[in-house]
């Protein structure tokens, strides 16, 4: 039997030079409310708690998120991702991602961007790269239709990453052994997703990836 073929890809310094999401706020305050711009110094409060392990990452996603962005008008919001996507194509995109992700593409694979980001963004920058699925930190919204800070169900890091992948495979009916996995990444937090996929490669890979990658006998490739 015939597998489907997967190139799954985490999305920040594995397929973008430099993270995303305090790039996002940043960009989102200045266009939606620059008054917000004045609470950028709390984001170190939030930051230290975040060190001091007081808060998790999805809180201090929430919490800076919250901060900087709060409940805009859904249209308003709406362009904002979109200029914030096109500026990350400008700029952001490792030229090796961009060359690989055409490459997996041409081969026939199905291309799924799966990240920690939340999907409210991520979506719009994958769709612009040629992806075909976005697994990703998903919002709650209010009655209003606006995006809340607050993460709905987990946020798509480490082992919920994985869970999360799991559900999107049983919500495409897919199954594990009718599927064929190449899985990119540049931090060890998806050590657990490059076990379980047949190809595992390490993309860009901080130290403690690239130790563990060298260990297993994983690819590594540099697209910096």
């Amino acid at each position: 039997m015939t597998r489907i073929a997967l190139a799954i890809y985490d999305m920040d310094k594995t397929v973008t030079r430099k993270a995303t999401f305090t790039a996002f706020l940043l960009h989102a305050a200045r266009r939606l409310n620059p008054l917000r711009l004045a609470l950028v110094p709390a984001t170190a409060f939030t930051g230290l708690g975040y060190v001091l392990k007081l808060i998790g990452r999805g809180r201090l996603k929430e919490l800076n998120y919250s901060l900087l962005i709060g409940r805009p008008d859904p249209a308003r919001l709406a362009a904002v991702i979109e200029s914030f996507a096109d500026a990350q194509l400008e700029h952001n995109i490792l030229p090796g991602a961009r060359a690989r992700i055409a490459a997996d593409k041409q081969a026939g694979c199905r291309l799924v961007l799966a990240t920690a980001s939340y999907r409210l963004y991520a979506a719009a920058i994958a769709r612009r790269l040629g992806f075909d699925d976005v697994i990703g930190t998903l919002q709650q919204v209010d009655a209003q239709g606006r995006t809340l800070a607050r993460i709905d169900g987990a946020n798509c890091y480490g082992a919920a990453k994985q869970d999360m992948i799991l559900a999107w495979l049983r919500e495409q009916g897919l199954e594990r052994d009718a599927i064929h996995v190449r899985f990119y990444s540049d931090h060890v937090s998806d050590a657990v997703v490059h076990r379980w996929a047949d190809e595992p490669v390490a993309a860009n890979p901080h130290r403690p990836l690239l130790d563990l990658a060298r260990a297993e006998g994983w690819e590594v490739a540099e697209w910096k």
